[in-house]
């Protein structure tokens, strides 16, 4: 392994776990355990996997003055209602550059007297750059080094979590709270039910190893990871959208809330608005879909779609779906092909084999709502 890969704070925790280290990001991530992708995918649908994601950026914003500025500022910068976002909850965000593509994707929460803010690894220095450049009169844009972020996702997530932090039992989706040195938000990446928890680095260890000590918690790697959040129809930054890729034209048009469309209290003013707002209006070029591959080979990222001779997009991420037993995949075709239904064919080893457009997610979500 690359000895310019930088480590994680628990990677001898994961290397005593058995983890398969591989480069990601920048970091050595575990890909898998002894337990194997696929049973890690559906023990965590069935109970509860615990997922290191500390190679993530976690930044803190802190207002200078009123949090109203600091919020209306950081609303400037994507096509999301940020004043909207009431003390103790959280939401999805979007940067976007001046031609409306996304510069990435994020979460931000709304904690009283700040905001927390949490970036994809691979953004996170570009990200921190372009915070600190618009955001810098209004707020001390602050990256967090000494945390660890943890998440830990499935339906007996709340069980397991509730015996160390009774509290968030009372959370549902989209909450964020603080307890003692621990915060926590419900949210996740895998289309369950779960939590994310941030703490200082030197409380990370014993406390992953406490919730692995639980008979229903156990290490999940980037391999489920990835599985998991395909079936539940949910983005990849640097495949399934990136910086020439629209949110609307990647079915995200539901993160851009009535108050930033026309007509809406704040519509506009972000960047990329003339595209993404005519894209709302008139409907994009092109659309992300489901892809169901028919057959049992998986149609992986780069496969070329066709409708007869007609390239009309790619594959932007697919594989094997362990809960529903069957390859998934997801892609670009023009808005013409993306009806649930149409029939396309994928190219793979230099084969055309048929593939149906399908509605997204695959595995149905199951956030407390």
């Amino acid at each position: 392994m690359a000895e310019d890969l930088r480590l994680l704070g628990l990677n001898d925790l994961h290397v005593a776990l058995g983890g398969k280290m591989v480069p990601f990001a920048g970091y050595a991530m575990p890909v898998q355990y002894p337990m194997g992708v696929m049973k890690e995918h559906l023990h965590t649908r069935a109970a509860a996997g615990l997922f290191d994601v500390s190679h993530m950026g976690q930044v803190i914003l802190r207002p200078k003055g009123a949090y109203e500025d600091t919020a209306r500022a950081f609303e400037a910068l994507m096509p999301v209602d940020v004043l909207g976002v009431k003390p103790g909850r959280q939401r999805y965000g979007l940067f976007t550059n001046a031609e409306g593509g996304i510069l990435d994707d994020l979460m931000f929460a709304n904690r009283g007297d700040h905001m927390f803010v949490v970036v994809n690894a691979a953004c996170k220095e570009a990200d921190i750059a372009h915070m600190q450049a618009h955001l810098s009169g209004v707020c001390d844009v602050i990256p967090i080094t000494d945390r660890a972020l943890l998440a830990l996702q499935g339906p007996q997530a709340e069980a397991a979590l509730a015996r160390l932090v009774p509290e968030v039992a009372a959370m549902r989706f989209m909450d964020v709270g603080v307890f003692g040195d621990l915060w926590v938000s419900r949210s996740g990446y895998t289309g369950e039910d779960g939590f994310e928890m941030s703490l200082p680095m030197a409380q990370a260890e014993a406390f992953a190893v406490s919730l692995l000590d639980m008979p229903e918690v156990m290490p999940i790697g980037l391999g489920a990871r990835d599985s998991l959040r395909l079936e539940a129809g949910l983005c990849l930054y640097g495949h399934d959208i990136d910086s020439t890729t629209s949110p609307v034209e990647a079915g995200l048009s539901w993160a851009i809330q009535k108050a930033r469309r026309t007509g809406g209290a704040r519509a506009g003013g972000f960047p990329g608005a003339t595209r993404i707002l005519r894209e709302l209006a008139e409907g994009p070029s092109r659309l992300r879909v489901g892809l169901r591959p028919e057959g049992r080979a998986p149609m992986r990222e780069e496969t070329a779609l066709y409708d007869a001779e007609r390239l009309l997009g790619t594959v932007t991420s697919g594989g094997f779906g362990p809960s529903v037993e069957a390859p998934i995949a997801m892609g670009y075709v023009p808005r013409a092909y993306a009806d649930i239904g149409t029939k396309l064919d994928g190219e793979v080893r230099g084969k055309r084999l048929p593939v149906t457009v399908a509605a997204l997610p695959f595995q149905p979500t199951t956030y407390k709502r």
